[in-house]
């Protein structure tokens, strides 16, 4: 579907839920509340549906747009959500009524009535973005500053290889606006808890190298989050963080979620390794740059099946 049939399908709808996907970044809540306000201007009636994983951080972004237990819905959108399987336990009973999915990921997997993808998109914020302009829109200082936020988490402040000259100019665009943009720089990219500093501190500790330090290993488990009275807020992408070791091209971040049950996180030099196609052995997927999986293991384990899965694809 492109930009402007999703505009249409949007035009068409009334009573709308627009589901983010579990653990939210800033692209999914932002391209979420954005769109929201921007149905809202068009005289519809529009939510965002509570996100339990969302922590303080985010706030902010879901002032006045969260859903009412009473709201019922006539239409589903989910926005940068890849697979029914990345909705929040709380959005299960809407999997199978999505009606438009507007995405970047080149794993998504089609689940929605109708479908938006543009993998050539940083974030979902860029393709947001388009689709309000076709939507003819006003851009409010709010809009913008709710997709700036979207665009700039997932690129990493403009600094990972997704971004774009497209990208540059739809943050541009959107800094036109009269929205403080270096708030949201600040809050999302300067800032650390002591604890965050901590968390990364034991990773660098603990991280294991392999292939003459250009991959990496790092483990985010249940004793360091106990140890150190980590939060969501304080792990927040943590992913990001041990890839900057110098030398280092891919690497690989377990999260234990629970015992037993671990998180991958898998980031690559996309021209050496594609991680989508790592993770995809693992059941997961995202960009060639940067993807992940859930697995069912330890720790170890995990480190254990993901080198497994890079051998298998770096020698085809």
């Amino acid at each position: 579907m492109t930009d402007h049939q999703a505009a249409s399908t949007l035009r068409a709808m009334d009573h709308i839920l627009i589901l983010t996907h579990r653990r939210p970044d800033g692209d999914t809540i932002g391209c979420a509340s954005a769109l929201c306000l921007a149905l809202r201007q068009m005289g519809k009636t529009a939510w965002v549906f509570p996100n339990e994983d969302a922590h303080g951080l985010f706030t902010p972004y879901f002032e006045e747009v969260l859903a009412p237990a009473t709201f019922s819905p006539k239409a589903i959108v989910a926005v940068d959500v890849a697979a029914q399987g990345m909705l929040t336990d709380s959005a299960a009973a809407w999997k199978d009524a999505i009606d438009l999915c507007i995405d970047h990921h080149g794993s998504n997997n089609g689940y929605a009535k109708e479908t938006c993808v543009d993998l050539s998109c940083a974030a979902c914020g860029e393709l947001i973005y388009r689709i309000l302009l076709e939507l003819g829109v006003t851009i409010t200082d709010r809009i913008a500053m709710l997709l700036y936020m979207a665009v700039a988490t997932d690129t990493g402040c403009f600094v990972y290889s997704n971004t774009t000259p497209e990208t540059h100019r739809i943050a541009a665009a959107l800094m036109e606006r009269n929205f403080d943009a270096q708030w949201v720089n600040k809050r999302h990219f300067r800032m650390k808890s002591l604890i965050r500093m901590k968390v990364e501190s034991r990773l660098i500790q603990e991280m294991d190298l392999e292939d003459q330090g250009s991959l990496v290993f790092a483990y985010v488990t249940l004793d360091l989050i106990r140890d150190l009275q980590a939060t969501e807020e304080d792990l927040e992408d943590i992913s990001s963080f041990i890839g900057q070791l110098e030398g280092v091209l891919h690497a690989v971040t377990i999260r234990e979620l629970s015992p037993g049950t671990c998180k991958i996180s898998l980031r690559t030099d996309e021209t050496i390794l594609n991680a989508s196609h790592v993770c995809a052995l693992l059941g997961g997927g995202g960009h060639p740059a940067a993807a992940g999986c859930t697995i069912s293991a330890t720790p170890k384990e995990a480190r254990t099946q993901m080198l497994a899965a890079i051998r298998k694809v770096q020698h085809g």
